[in-house]
């Protein structure tokens, strides 16, 4: 057989190797048998499938959580990703020992199983998977009063409802919750350890749209028919990040709307040009409307995103209907009366040629009936020149028609800046 000489350690590793050597050559020999023997005797009589203490008292597990990391937070599936280390210390009073040279034995994977262990279950956790590379990531360390500990590295995908009212303004507190499967309290007891939920560095956590802002543990009962159970819970707190949302969807939608506006500056005889601008800036709301919700579940009820876009969208929508109403109206003032319409047609038909005074009069004087009639002076607008002054005025708010796109200039800037205003001082501070 050949052997690859690159493959051989070298160097420093020769001498780690030999130092590791001579280190297991000098090691009391006495010591292993002691270890090796400790084991059998404990094992000899050991029935795993009892708890400590059966029958007389309940066992107490002192819990405590090492979290390395959380992340990602999906809001779709109302999930969260977090990886741990899960330890748990109890006393089994018939794994004592009498040694005074080794008070305690740190054994691998392979003793868990010869052992009873807590049942112990996430209870909203959708999957679990535990950590197996390059060896299963199990500690089982036992002392010779009997206490065990036993630590197990994990990744969770635990279940938090979210509540998107205030989206993607929202606060969230996504839990972590455990308990005994199949022991009640009177059996089981669980309790929280000094400082029992740590963290690691947060720089390599993958909270990439929410900050983390602490976290907090409780205790609880169960109570269900198959009896009461002690439940243990940590929460973390989150806080979702505004700035993936501001450059995607707010600040587009602001822009939009503003774009809208440019069409009261433009001539209301420009047709083509305010009517393309007017269904452009609508399309553009409705597909921002549409991206918008792709981040959201399929709630039923209103976000806050959800009210911005709409509120976004009616501003287009009533910038359009604004140019729809001037032209319609201007079309109307401009359009001779019915009666005008006979009378030209009657001058034409008798081929007389008409004197501009005496054609103006008669329009004048048509104008003015109508007016005073009550035909067209019923409207919210002015219709003719001659019905801004008389009588018929008092009590009554008239607009000129042909004013509307100077009106338009002040009030759709002002009531959008208010809107604003008061959205995000609700969202923000109350």
């Amino acid at each position: 057989m050949t052997i690859n000489p690159n493959l051989l350690p070298h160097g420093d590793d020769d001498e780690d190797l030999h130092d590791a050597t001579g280190n297991q050559m000098l090691m009391p020999r006495s010591h292993q048998e002691d270890a090796t023997l400790i084991l059998n005797n404990l094992l000899k009589e050991y029935d795993r499938t009892l708890r400590p203490d059966i029958g007389v008292k309940p066992t107490v597990i002192d819990v405590g959580i090492y979290v390395n990391s959380i992340g990602p937070v999906s809001s779709i599936d109302m999930e969260y990703q977090i990886d741990i280390i899960f330890a748990q210390t109890w006393v089994d009073t018939r794994l004592r020992y009498n040694s005074s040279s080794m008070r305690m034995l740190t054994l691998n994977s392979n003793m868990v199983g010869l052992i009873w262990l807590p049942d112990t279950i996430f209870r909203n956790s959708k999957t679990a998977d535990s950590h197996w590379i390059t060896t299963p990531n199990q500690l089982l360390r036992i002392r010779n009063d009997g206490k065990i500990l036993y630590t197990l590295r994990m990744t969770i995908n635990a279940e938090c409802q979210l509540q998107l009212h205030n989206f993607p303004m929202d606060e969230h507190s996504c839990p972590l919750v455990f308990s005994s499967y199949g022991y009640p309290r009177d059996e089981i007891v669980y309790k929280w350890r000094r400082n029992s939920v740590e963290t690691s560095d947060q720089k390599y956590w993958r909270l990439y749209q929410f900050d983390f802002m602490g976290l907090r543990n409780t205790t609880d009962v169960l109570t269900t028919t198959a009896g009461d159970y002690v439940l243990m819970t940590v929460y973390f707190d989150l806080s979702r990040r505004m700035g993936y949302f501001t450059i995607q969807t707010y600040i587009p939608c602001i822009l939009t709307v503003v774009l809208s506006w440019v069409s009261f500056w433009i001539k209301s005889d420009a047709t083509p040009a305010r009517t393309a601008l007017g269904i452009t800036t609508v399309l553009t709301m409705t597909t921002l409307s549409t991206v918008a919700r792709n981040s959201l579940p399929r709630v039923s009820y209103v976000t806050a995103m959800d009210l911005f876009v709409t509120v976004c969208f009616l501003f287009v929508f009533a910038a359009m209907i604004e140019y729809a109403m001037l032209n319609y109206c201007s079309y109307s003032i401009r359009r001779p009366p019915a009666k005008m319409h006979k009378l030209v047609s009657h001058i034409l038909h008798s081929g007389q040629k008409p004197s501009n005074a005496l054609f103006w009069q008669d329009y004048d004087e048509d104008c003015l009936d109508q007016c005073l009639d009550g035909k067209d002076c019923k409207s919210f607008f002015c219709c003719y020149e001659e019905c801004k002054e008389g009588g018929w005025k008092k009590g009554r708010i008239h607009v000129n028609i042909r004013e509307l796109d100077s009106y338009s200039r002040v009030f759709f800037p002002t009531s959008f800046l208010l809107f604003n205003i008061v959205y995000w001082v609700s969202y923000l501070y109350l």
